[in-house]
């Protein structure tokens, strides 16, 4: 009755996660890619990092599926040779003002199920790291680096070896309930001059990053909320890092703050700052760099001048704006808008990379 039985739009790492689980399930999956690549939007723009579920609210969605999430995908690269690294990192408070805020961090980590962080005095992270100004840290040693891409590739070879696919180059750009139940999918012809088509299925998943709550408009009583658009932009540094693990600062409003993190070659990047925008634009700005300066400096008072690059830029998709607490995710069903085969999921912002498996996993299940 329907072209296919259910379609994902959306091939990042949620979109292909969540594709390959409801074709473990049985299911015939296609996944729908508006561009040439998978993961080229957020997927491939972030810090690349295995987070261990330590910053959010006890109970929300996000620490669950990045507690859950991040074991999963540790066995999961381990079962299919994706590349990544335990690495550990260490939250710095870099002043004595800081330090009460590493016990509430810790506490707050203790309550999502993450017992393992470790209290640092200061002398025990000038012996860890002795380029870093600290008046003590929280060490997590199940915080990890990953190659996102890899990551992606393996959950694609492996939806299509289980009868699904992935269809590039297709923009959705309209949706529409079926009146005897399932869903019209739009799809906007390719080159000029040509006829959109229109695909249907019984089940729709929609895990299209920024462009979620604008398609989840299209169905009537969806209640897609607003979207916001927060950049990040990183710098890479000129030279080796005289560091071993990640660094982070105690985290900022809207983020986690400039922190310095590895690629698998171990070459150091900073960031991702805070920039509020109304467009997508993934230019990065050379002065930006300046306040980069101020903000590692905090914690390593030896960064040379003139040694950060200008490297890429990431736009989270949230649905909380600025000076609004954070929101949790998102993953809406029949229960929250009445509209049965239907599964939207907004604001996957971080942890959504390291969440990716267990978010399938809830997908699946409210389905």
């Amino acid at each position: 009755m329907f072209d296919v039985e259910t379609l994902v739009i959306g091939a990042g790492a949620v979109g292909l996660a969540t594709a390959r689980a409801l074709s473990m399930s049985g299911r015939e999956v296609m996944v729908l890619e508006r561009h040439d690549l998978i993961g080229s939007e957020t997927s491939a723009r972030n810090s690349e990092v295995i987070h261990a579920g330590i910053y959010y609210p006890k109970d929300s969605l996000k620490a669950r599926t990045c507690v859950e999430g991040k074991e999963q995908l540790y066995r999961f690269c381990a079962e299919h040779g994706v590349a990544h690294e335990r690495i550990g990192k260490l939250i710095v408070a870099s002043d004595k003002g800081q330090v009460a805020e590493l016990e509430s961090i810790r506490a707050k980590a203790a309550a999502n199920g993450v017992e393992d962080l470790k209290v640092l005095s200061r002398a025990d992270v000038a012996s860890l790291e002795p380029e870093l100004n600290s008046e003590g840290a929280l060490l997590s040693p199940s915080t990890g680096i990953i190659d996102s891409h890899g990551y992606m590739l393996a959950l694609q070879g492996e939806l299509e070896a289980l009868g699904g696919q992935v269809v590039l180059n297709t923009d959705v750009v309209a949706l529409a309930v079926l009146p005897g139940g399932g869903f019209a999918v739009t799809v906007a012809a390719e080159g000029e001059g040509g006829e959109p088509y229109v695909l249907t299925c019984r089940e729709l998943i929609l895990s299209a990053g920024h462009d979620a709550p604008r398609l989840g408009a299209e169905l009537s009583g969806a209640k897609a909320p607003k979207s916001y658009l927060a950049k990040g932009s990183y710098f890479k540094l000129a030279g080796r890092a005289p560091f071993s693990q990640l660094v982070y600062p105690v985290p900022e409003p809207g983020g986690l703050g400039v922190h310095l993190t590895f690629d698998l070659q171990h070459q150091a990047r900073f960031g991702p700052d805070v920039e509020w925008v109304d467009h997508v634009d993934y230019r990065v700005d050379p002065a930006r760099g300046e306040k980069f300066y101020a903000a590692i400096r905090r914690y390593w008072p030896g960064l040379p001048d003139n040694s950060l690059v200008p490297d890429y830029s990431g736009i989270r998709p949230k649905i909380s704006g600025p000076g609004e607490a954070a929101a949790d995710f998102h993953v809406d069903n029949f229960s929250n808008h009445g509209i049965a085969g239907f599964v939207a999921l907004y604001g996957i912002e971080s942890p959504g990379l390291t969440a990716s498996l267990s978010l399938a996993q809830t997908v699946l299940a409210r389905l």
